[in-house]
């Protein structure tokens, strides 16, 4: 029977992966399972992962180049996530390890997080509550109604596709900004990002995050937004200039801000930005729902019965280079 290292913490493994999944990996391979507090590095990893012919790794842990040339009996290594950059997928490559990823099972979960973060930048709901709960009144403050203001979303791939009529079914204009991307829905408008920047009463980050794209939303572009627009990232820390973002805030020159991601530990938003009053940061909870995190779970358990029969997992990111395939 086939080896497998589950790399989460047991809180992780909890939240991100489930009882269902799990049992039915016990059911195809045996599995070893990271027991510690804190996440594997990667001297940890190479230690828990000998004689495993696959690894599913969580977020939290890195699979640098290392990995692959102490292990070599390693075949697999899976992630229950679309992001993969914590897997060096060059390295694995040349080491002949196939590297996989989930789908996009997380969307409805982060489409209706989005959704809330827009409604309480609007409302102050947070803000209000917050006041409540130190036992203040709060201060009352007209707010704004989505319905009949404009938003800008950037990038148009799965969540941005999803988010967008939503978006527009609650009477808001739709403006989207993809280089890569044609826009056939006629509900919604294409523009570059300087022009969507300056038009949006709203701008949300939705584009994938590579090289092309760190700091794209940087002071340029936080310049073009009105005084008394709003700045939503659900992407990653990456794509934003925090520096400017930070000033932007902090002098009042855009009205607020709303996080669930950043340049923090685990991709988490900076405390530095999430501490502002006019911010509301969450702590990277966009897919952390119950369906959400199985239906990722369940994609590397589907990898996992496709590799005991010998075939080629679904996900795979380097197929052509695979030959530990044993």
């Amino acid at each position: 029977m086939s080896r497998l290292l589950l790399t989460h913490v047991p809180q992780a493994r909890r939240q991100y992966y489930g009882d269902r999944a799990l049992a039915r990996l016990h059911e195809l391979v045996e599995v070893k399972l990271h027991e510690g507090d804190a996440p594997l590095d990667a001297k940890g990893l190479i230690t828990a992962a000998q004689d495993v012919d696959f690894i599913i790794a969580d977020r939290a842990t890195p699979v640098p180049a290392e990995v692959f040339s102490a292990l070599p009996k390693l075949k697999v290594v899976m992630r229950s996530a679309i992001d993969i950059r914590n897997i060096d997928q060059a390295a694995a490559s040349k080491a002949g390890v196939l590297v996989a990823h989930a789908e996009a099972g997380f969307v409805p979960s982060v489409v209706e997080l989005t959704v809330g973060l827009l409604v309480d930048l609007s409302r102050g709901m947070s803000r209000a509550a917050a006041a409540y709960h130190r036992g203040e009144k709060p201060e009352i403050r007209v707010g704004r109604q989505l319905g009949g203001s404009t938003v800008g979303i950037i990038g148009y791939g799965r969540i941005s596709r999803a988010l967008a009529p939503v978006l527009a079914t609650l009477g808001m204009k739709v403006l989207v900004s993809d280089p890569y991307a044609q826009v056939d829905d006629r509900r919604f408008e294409k523009r570059d990002l300087p022009a969507l920047m300056a038009e949006s009463d709203y701008v949300v980050c939705l584009a994938i995050a590579n090289e092309e794209t760190e700091n794209l939303v940087n002071a340029a572009a936080f310049a073009r937004m009105k005084p008394d627009a709003f700045f939503i990232n659900m992407s990653r820390g990456n794509l934003v200039d925090e520096k400017a973002l930070l000033q932007v805030l902090t002098e009042n020159r855009i009205a607020g801000a709303a996080m669930d991601v950043g340049r923090a530990a685990d991709q988490m938003p900076s405390p530095e930005l999430a501490r502002l009053e006019n911010v509301i940061a969450t702590p990277h909870i966009g897919g952390l729902t119950p369906p959400a995190s199985e239906s990722q779970a369940f994609d590397t358990v589907r990898q996992v019965e496709a590799l005991v029969k010998g075939e080629v997992p679904p996900g795979a990111a380097n197929l052509e280079d695979w030959t530990r395939r044993g």
